[in-house]
């Protein structure tokens, strides 16, 4: 499974892919887990994408590839940045 639940932590390990999705939306509304782990995941299916987006936990972790360190990881921090402190 690349999506596990650690304690606090919702980590993303490996390739993620659309089905994974599901997973990690579910745990995100109903575990209370508000913090994503990037750092063991290799590639992120753009539907894994959509629900980090829309869910907007805080995200942690240096991925080692670069197209997930350098485009995606600042686009998810930007975000949830940029969210209204009222939601």
């Amino acid at each position: 499974m690349t999506v596990r639940l650690d304690g606090a932590v919702l980590r993303l390990e490996g390739s993620c892919h659309l089905e994974d999705a599901e997973s990690l939306t579910a745990l995100l509304q109903t575990s209370g887990v508000s913090l994503v782990d990037l750092s063991a995941c290799q590639s992120l299916h753009g539907a894994v994408v959509q629900a980090l987006l829309a869910l907007g936990p805080r995200v942690e972790g240096i991925p080692a590839s670069p197209f997930l360190r350098d485009l995606l990881l600042p686009a998810l921090l930007v975000k949830r940045q940029a969210k209204p402190s009222n939601l």
